[in-house]
């Protein structure tokens, strides 16, 4: 109890620095810690894989869902910081407009990728960074075992390359994608501490906006994917390429809570 006051208090003041103003500064500090992991991952990626390569996929998962996780957390307060100055965004703030065009043009969703709401994540939240990366890691085994399933049932040949991975494309988009954002947003609404009715809500409002996503991005990416990388590249190409993809999730998955934290509530309806 002692040390909680002062542990506070610098929490408060390094959550508190940004750089130039506008980057923050703890957001900074994580991003470059986990991008000198991956670093060391990637040059000894092969050696890792040889000896150990679920772990090393799912190590090496973890580590690119914590990166994503970090670019939407550092998104959110780049506006954030911006909208909270007097006047708000100005014209001279080109890094906070690009990301308020994001919101505004935003085609996907009918609210705004990052809402304006007061209960928005937090300059930093290690809780939520934390969920992402248990996921990344716990997931990797049971895409690495898809993959592979993929790669027997529908061979790459010099001759039926093509037509190959168009089929494992179509397994892909049409089987594990689905069940795999319904995943998603189940297990971190649970993680959250959601019940049945809180995950429910979630699918509704975030599951088909977020499939229509998916189908607009994913199936070009996997052509690629099943058609010209080996099999042990084929889940860190997929999880280098979706860090776009899984920082939309996290906005997305943060926006809904926010949404959810901020609606009015009975006090005699006791949720789930």
């Amino acid at each position: 109890m002692v040390l909680e006051i002062p542990r506070r208090k610098f929490v408060r003041t390094i959550n508190s620095k940004y750089i130039y103003g506008r980057v923050p500064l703890v957001h900074t500090i994580i991003f470059l810690i986990e991008m000198a992991i991956l670093g060391r991952l990637a040059a000894k990626f092969n050696t890792y894989y040889a000896d150990r390569p679920v772990l090393t996929m799912m190590i090496t998962n973890a580590v690119l869902g914590g990166i994503a996780d970090t670019v939407a957390q550092s998104i959110t307060a780049i506006r954030l910081a911006a909208l909270r100055k007097a006047g708000g965004i100005t014209k001279d703030d080109t890094m906070a407009i690009e990301i308020h065009e994001l919101d505004r043009k935003n085609p996907l969703l009918k609210q705004d990728i990052i809402p304006d709401s007061k209960f928005l994540p937090p300059p930093f939240d290690f809780e939520r960074l934390t969920r992402f990366m248990a996921y990344g890691f716990l997931m990797a085994p049971v895409q690495f075992k898809w993959f592979k399933f993929l790669s027997k049932a529908f061979p790459v040949t010099p001759k039926s390359g093509f037509g190959a991975a168009l089929k494992m494309v179509a397994f892909d988009q049409l089987i594990f994608a689905p069940v795999g954002i319904a995943t998603f947003f189940t297990v971190m609404t649970i993680a959250e501490g959601g019940g049945r009715r809180a995950v429910s809500h979630k699918l509704r409002d975030m599951y088909l906006p977020t499939l229509k996503a998916n189908f607009m991005v994913w199936p070009l990416v996997q052509i690629i994917n099943f058609r010209l990388m080996p099999l042990q590249f084929q889940l860190p190409f997929v999880s280098s390429v979706g860090i776009a993809w899984t920082a939309y999730l996290s906005l997305s998955n943060a926006a809904e809570e926010a949404d959810a934290r901020s609606a009015p509530q009975s006090p005699n309806i006791r949720l789930l």
